[in-house]
C-alpha cells in the first residue's frame, strides 16, 4: 500500500528560525560520527596533536557502551575545558593561513561537540603544572576536582542514545570492534614512536609497543607488528623524491598480492587518506606486474608542502585534494616503479 503524500498546498508554512545548538551538533554528527570507530578516530587524533607518546583505548560491546582514550599528552587546562566542548572551539588553527597550512591531525573544531551531542560524554584532563585534575560531565556542565596524572582521557557512554535510528544501523559488537581497531591500526603504521593499547570487555585484544623514533628502522618493525612479518618480508623500501614531493615507505613484491585491497595504507603528511590520485598512481605501477583482480600490498607515506594539500574537504579529513595532482600521482607512480626494479635489476 502507497502512502499518501500530503500536498504542499495542506501543509502548514512554517517559519524560518535558527536551529538550536544541539539540533546543530547532532546533524554535524551525522558527518562526523557515522559509527564508534569514529569516535576513536577522531580522539585518537587529538591525543597525537597533544603529544601522547602512550595511548590506551578501551571498549564495552564494540564502542557502543563504551569508548575512552587515555592519553599521556600535554593536557588541558580547567579553564579550558568548557571551551573545548563547543562547536567550532579549538586550540589547531586560528586563521585562514593555518587552514591552508594544516599540519595538525584536527582542526575543524567539530568533533567533540558532535560527539557530546549523541552520547554520554565526559572529559578528565591535567596538565604540567596544574595541582590536580579536573572532570568535566559535558551533558550538565558540572566541573570538579579528580585524581589523574598528566594527560587526558574522553570517554563516551552509549553512542547515539539520543538518536535511537542511528543505533540501529550499528552492526554487531564484533563487527564494529574490528572497525574500531582498524581506526587505531592506521593510526599505528603513522606513528612508531607511539604505543597503542586496545582493551574490549577488559581484555587486550591488540598492543603496539612504542618503538622510541620515526626512523626507518621503527617503521618496519612498526609494519611487521601490525600488518605481520610476512607484509615486510615480501616487500620492498620505497624513498623517492619527485621535485618538493618525497615518498617513502614499502611496496610489496607481486607474489605478495592479495584478493581484497585491505592491505592498501597511504599517508599524506601523516594523516591517513583515501584518495582516488594516490589509488590510481599505485595501481599503475603494478600494471606490468599485476593481472586480473590481485590487488598490490603497499603501505607509503607522501610528504608534501601543506600548502599544496587541502585536507578540509570532509569532516572525517580522510579525504584530501592536491594543488598539483598530476605531480603527485607521478612522484607514487615513479616511486613505487623503482623499489620493484631495483631486486630484479640486482
Amino acid at each position: 500500500m502507497n502512502a499518501s503524500i500530503p500536498s504542499s498546498d495542506t501543509l502548514p508554512r512554517r517559519p524560518i528560525r535558527d536551529l538550536p545548538d544541539e539540533l546543530i551538533s547532532q546533524i554535524a554528527a551525522g558527518e562526523v560520527v557515522e559509527r564508534p570507530a569514529s569516535v576513536v578516530r577522531e580522539l585518537v587524533d587529538n591525543a597525537l596533536d597533544a603529544g601522547a607518546r602512550q595511548i590506551n583505548v578501551r571498549l564495552l560491546a564494540g564502542g557502543v557502551r563504551l569508548i575512552s582514550v587515555e592519553d599521556d599528552g600535554g593536557g588541558i587546562p580547567r579553564d579550558e575545558l568548557p571551551v573545548a566542548l563547543r562547536r567550532h572551539a579549538t586550540s589547531k588553527i586560528t586563521d585562514l593561513h593555518d587552514l591552508e597550512t594544516v599540519a595538525t591531525m584536527g582542526f575543524r573544531g567539530e568533533a567533540l561537540a558532535a560527539i557530546c551531542s549523541v552520547s554520554e560524554a565526559s572529559i578528565l584532563s591535567r596538565p604540567a603544572g596544574q595541582d590536580s585534575a579536573y572532570l568535566l560531565d559535558a551533558r550538565s556542565g558540572e566541573l570538579r576536582p579528580a585524581a589523574r596524572n598528566q594527560g587526558t582521557t574522553v570517554e563516551v557512554k552509549e553512542l547515539f542514545f539520543s538518536t535511537p535510528a542511528r543505533r540501529k544501523f550499528l552492526k554487531s559488537d564484533a563487527t564494529e570492534l574490528a572497525h574500531c581497531i582498524e581506526s587505531v591500526r592506521r593510526h599505528a603504521l603513522a606513528r612508531p614512536d607511539v604505543g597503542f593499547a586496545i582493551w574490549h570487555e577488559g581484555k587486550l585484544v591488540e598492543q603496539w609497543r612504542a618503538a622510541g623514533s620515526m626512523s626507518d628502522e621503527a617503521l618496519a618493525r612498526r609494519l611487521g607488528d601490525v600488518l605481520g612479518d610476512a607484509f615486510v618480508q615480501n616487500s620492498v623500501t620505497v624513498e623517492h623524491w619527485s621535485g618538493a614531493v618525497h615518498v617513502t615507505g614499502r611496496a610489496g613484491i607481486p607474489d605478495a598480492a592479495r584478493s581484497r585491497p585491505d592491505h592498501q595504507f597511504c599517508y599524506v603528511n601523516g594523516r591517513f587518506v583515501r584518495d582516488k590520485v594516490l589509488t590510481h598512481a599505485s595501481r599503475s605501477a603494478y600494471e606490468d606486474v599485476l593481472h586480473g583482480h590481485k590487488q598490490p600490498v603497499y603501505a607509503l607515506y607522501v610528504e608534501i608542502d601543506p600548502a599544496r594539500v587541502d585536507v578540509n574537504v570532509h569532516p572525517t579529513k580522510i579525504e584530501a585534494r592536491f594543488r598539483d595532482s598530476r605531480e603527485v600521482h607521478q612522484a607514487v607512480r615513479h616511486a613505487i616503479e623503482n623499489a620493484l626494479a631495483a631486486p630484479r635489476a640486482a
